[in-house]
């Protein structure tokens, strides 16, 4: 059963224009051209329609992100206003991707949102980042081991994805053999695949039996210094920030370090990285956060009240989806950047990989993706410095989501060379 737009006394949508799914293999496999086609047909703020038949709009436009997510009076993170929740079936898949009202610091609002970021943040400030590099290094060496004597890897699966979970866990003070679990269960629900309720109801089991050994057995780790705040947090309020910290930092991050390799690995301007030439790691690894973005949209901000955004009607309740990617790529402002549409990122950071305004990421969890992806880049480089594409490049696969945009499988050949024990 889909939900009617032409329905606008029980929506509040306009009849026009038509919504566009927020399905289909170009979001895969070219989404920056689908984003031109929406602009094109739409403007800066689009009519979307997510599966099921529920509706939204996708901000797409440089300015119109900014100024959704620079009024968090207007456009909060609350879910709760979403006005469709009378609708949303209990299976829906997208539920654990959209939220539902939670005391986390993702999905609360103003005073209450401020409480949780600000023992959050301090929490995350904390994490020793050199203390953490080396630990990368560590972590970096050792799945590096596990296949660097066969000449050939799969870079997603053995590499990309288990280094900034295991990187987490040990932040947050995991058992190094729970991360593959771990990391599981965030994929899952990332993917928002039929087995995405059962992976959030494991995912929250994690997080109480953390709170529960860290109250019993307090350790040097983020969640001891969490649960050492003075604010008077309950358990469920811990748990629910840890969720919401360890799904921000773990799928962004693995996708930020894939899409940095394959683009190191595909763009002859990065041909001489492997041997310190003048485009490095960090041109790279900013490049993608311009242009290959892992979070591409974020769910979401909900309408306060009646507004008009770009040439649209937002009415209150409405829920707003932050199109990073594609307002990253607005031709405008790129050209106000840059005086060309060329690409503008070197040195700039402007974009809106990590979202902007009070609920952006925080500068301490910025710092913490970029030292593990880095990292992760560097120590490859280091020990593979022939490492090259196994498949040709239009062969490879992004994963099935329109939210994150990495690479399902990024498969890899090189000279064998000699372990090293996971130590440097």
């Amino acid at each position: 059963m889909t939900h009617s737009w032409t329905a606008p006394a029980q929506h509040g949508w306009q009849q026009e224009p038509a919504p566009i799914p927020l399905t289909g293999p170009l979001f895969h496999s070219d989404p920056q051209r689908l984003y031109q086609d929406m602009r094109r047909e739409q403007g800066p703020v689009v009519a979307v329609e997510l599966p099921g038949g529920f509706p939204a709009w996708l901000v797409i436009g440089y300015r119109e992100m900014h100024q959704v997510t620079s009024d968090p009076e207007l456009f909060p993170r609350d879910v709760g206003l979403w006005n469709q929740w009378p609708n949303i079936p209990e299976d829906w898949p997208l539920r654990p991707m959209v939220g539902e009202p939670r005391p986390s610091i993702y999905y609360t609002a103003g005073a209450e949102h401020r409480r949780h970021l600000s023992m959050v943040e301090p929490a995350l400030d904390s994490v020793d980042p050199f203390q953490l590099r080396r630990t990368c290094e560590d972590l970096a060496d050792r799945l590096i081991d596990q296949f660097c004597g066969t000449g050939h890897a799969e870079l997603v699966a053995e590499y990309a994805e288990p280094l900034p979970v295991l990187a987490l866990a040990w932040i947050l003070g995991f058992a190094n053999e729970d991360g593959p679990e771990l990391a599981w269960t965030m994929k899952a629900i990332a993917d928002s695949g039929a087995d995405a309720q059962q992976a959030l109801m494991e995912f929250f089991g994690q997080m109480q039996s953390l709170v529960a050994a860290n109250r019993a057995c307090p350790g040097n780790n983020l969640v001891s210094r969490m649960l050492a705040d003075p604010g008077g947090f309950t358990d469920e309020e811990y748990m629910h920030d840890l969720m919401a910290i360890t799904a921000a930092g773990h799928l962004p991050t693995s996708d930020w370090i894939g899409n940095s390799v394959r683009l190191m690995l595909t763009d002859d301007r990065f041909a001489a990285a492997l041997g310190g030439g003048r485009h490095s790691v960090g041109q790279a690894m900013n490049e993608v956060l311009w242009e290959d973005t892992p979070t591409q949209i974020l769910s979401g901000r909900w309408a306060a009240r009646d507004t008009r955004l770009g040439d649209k009607l937002v009415r209150r309740g409405d829920m707003l989806l932050l199109g990073l990617g594609a307002a990253n790529a607005d031709p405008h402002v790129r050209q106000h950047i840059s005086g060309s549409v060329e690409p503008a990122y070197s040195g700039n950071r402007a974009h809106f990989a990590f979202s902007h305004g009070e609920y952006r990421c925080p500068f301490p969890a910025q710092q913490i993706a970029e030292i593990i992806a880095r990292t992760a880049i560097e120590v490859l480089i280091d020990r593979l410095p022939d490492i090259d594409l196994a498949v040709p490049a239009e062969t490879l696969v992004r994963r099935p989501s329109p939210f994150l945009r990495g690479m399902t499988s990024l498969p890899v050949r090189f000279t064998p060379v000699r372990a090293v024990g996971g130590s440097r």
